[in-house]
């Protein structure tokens, strides 16, 4: 069954391929392992910190050069993401230069709200870091099971949110469209709700990317799928963080 993480589909149909002839693969410095995963989750993270700390101070001091950088990263990233989302083996070196490219995106960015909303992106990396242990504690004590129900429901409701994505972007760099939901004045009760329901799904899709990873690791996929479950868990961690950067900006107007 496939997950709405387009990194983690690609996963699931290779740990399905592999299941039995990896089972060979004992020696964790051979094989994926679940705290090996978490370590290269960190260093992603940390260089998409890092890199993010740069393009805000870059923002402040010459903001033409920092929408030049976010924009960017923003389109950088959506290829490069979707490069090693379909090619696994190009996992270790474009999950780093993916991190790279969401740092300069997620830098300018953070950088935009909070200029409009002192300390929102403070807030929203709290809410981040809380959602995804609360999410973590979830998975591990059964409160949610990921039964093949769920992961329907999580599939069908994220693919909605991406054509709806896609189109907003088309509709704006194509036609100059301003599409009502993405303006954070819009406070009506039908954009906060809006926002709710697109925060809660990101945050259901944590879930199956700690289900994905478990189970990889239980297959014994190759070392370099620590890489790829990494990749596919910082996908889901920015497109929370950006969500909820959005939802916490309506909620102050």
């Amino acid at each position: 069954m496939k997950t709405a993480n387009p990194a983690m589909n690609q996963f699931e149909q290779h740990a399905v391929s592999l299941g039995p002839v990896d089972e060979m693969i004992r020696d964790d410095s051979q094989r994926m392992t679940v705290n090996g995963t978490i370590n290269k989750t960190g260093i992603l993270l940390l260089i998409m910190v890092a890199v993010g700390a740069w393009t805000w101070q870059t923002m402040l001091n010459d903001p033409a050069l920092g929408r030049t950088l976010m924009l960017t990263g923003m389109f950088g990233g959506l290829v490069v993401g979707l490069v090693v989302a379909f090619k696994p083996k190009f996992a270790v070196a474009g999950s780093m230069i993916y991190a790279v490219l969401q740092g300069l995106f997620v830098g300018g960015l953070s950088a935009v709200f909070e200029a409009r909303y002192p300390g929102l992106v403070s807030q929203a990396v709290g809410l981040t870091v809380a959602v995804m242990f609360a999410m973590l504690f979830s998975y591990r004590t059964g409160l949610i099971k990921v039964t093949e129900t769920f992961k329907k429901v999580i599939v069908f409701a994220t693919m909605g949110i991406a054509v709806f994505y896609l189109f907003s972007l088309v509709a704006h760099f194509g036609f100059g469209a301003n599409i009502s939901y993405f303006n954070t004045e819009n406070a009506s009760m039908l954009s906060i709700g809006l926002s709710v329901f697109v925060v809660g799904i990101a945050a259901l899709n944590l879930v199956l990317d700690f289900d994905f990873i478990e189970r990889g690791s239980e297959q014994n996929l190759p070392k370099h799928f620590e890489w790829y479950g990494a990749f596919g868990l910082m996908v889901t961690l920015v497109w929370l963080y950006i969500e909820l950067l959005r939802l916490l900006a309506k909620l102050r107007e």
